[in-house]
């Protein structure tokens, strides 16, 4: 699989990566032998950069990846976990927990280090404690070669320029999320020139967007507003109608970014990481591209609120 550089690390990320939250059972119940598969699948597509999180699935998608990936040579794949946001209301980004998150994330997932460390959902906390107090402890990490490359992700826009106001001379990197879609490109349109001309490393998650741009029953839990809704289902008939299901032209949409390192993309099921690669050796349509940006003009980049009111 194709890889790009992360930022100005020597990190070389897939274009398209694994995400195991899934593997926390975040979503629905998991077959073991299943998930196991899922990421064995995805590290012989060439998907070697496994991101996960002591959020997903508060701390079982860490203990399952390790499992997955014992015996495995640790020089094979990248990994990425991150701190700070423990359960749906619990955040701590205070240094003490710093150094301990970091010690059980390193014990669940079997490995002596990171190979990224991400600070998880700034946005739900005062972001001073961020630079203040949040930084320094992971770079004494990094500097104890516990970690390789940092970063942070949150979802609002207007939270990644604040923060990086005060670190991006300290960072290697973000992640935004939902927001390179064939929906949503705030992340291309209002900040990754902003990372180039730093230097600092661009990855996408959510290429799907949380099930909106396939054919999936929307969830109860989703936030898009109606009329996003209303289009995503729009071009999805329009996609079957030409005989691409959306979530292809979803993913072959996000990946193809030259100036984003890497999508992140998860599942349990193997079945779905096969398909995946499958697709992202095919070309994209592009006329039935344009086509479904033209339904998504009226709706593009809405999307709705996360974390403080002050951090948006």
């Amino acid at each position: 699989m194709e890889k790009r550089s992360l930022g100005r690390t020597d990190l070389q990320l897939p274009i398209l990566s694994f995400g195991a939250s899934s593997l926390g059972a975040e979503f629905r119940s998991i077959d073991l032998g299943e998930a196991f598969s899922a990421v064995h699948t995805a590290l012989d597509h060439g998907m070697n950069f496994i991101d996960t999180s002591p959020f997903y699935g508060r701390g079982m998608s860490e203990v399952m990846l390790g499992q997955a990936l014992k015996g495995i040579d640790r020089s094979s794949y990248l990994l990425g976990s991150k701190l700070g946001r423990y359960t749906h209301q619990h955040f701590d980004f205070s240094a003490a927990r710093v150094g301990e998150s970091i010690h059980t994330s390193l014990d669940r997932l079997g490995t002596d280090h990171l190979d990224l460390l991400l600070l998880h959902d700034v946005e739900f906390v005062k972001l001073p404690q961020i630079w203040e107090e949040t930084i320094p402890a992971v770079l004494k990490a990094k500097a104890e070669g516990k970690i390789r490359a940092i970063g942070f992700s949150c979802y609002p826009m207007a939270c990644f320029h604040k923060v990086l106001d005060q670190v991006e001379h300290d960072i290697d990197c973000i992640l935004s999320y939902n927001q390179y879609t064939l929906q949503n490109t705030s992340f291309a349109d209002k900040l990754l020139p902003r990372l180039t001309g730093k230097r600092l490393g661009a990855i996408n998650a959510g290429p799907f967007s949380a099930r909106l741009l396939t054919n999936a029953p929307l969830p109860d839990w989703l936030q898009e507003p109606e009329e996003v809704k209303a289009a995503a289902r729009t071009a999805a008939k329009l996609c079957q109608d030409n005989g691409v299901d959306i979530a292809q032209l979803a993913l072959q949409f996000s990946c193809a970014h030259p100036d984003i390192a890497s999508t992140v993309a998860g599942s349990a099921n193997p079945k779905n990481v096969e398909k995946w690669a499958q697709w992202l050796a095919e070309p994209i349509d592009q006329s039935l591209l344009a086509a479904v940006q033209e339904i998504f003009a009226p709706v593009k980049n809405l999307g709705h609120q996360e974390g403080l009111t002050e951090n948006n």
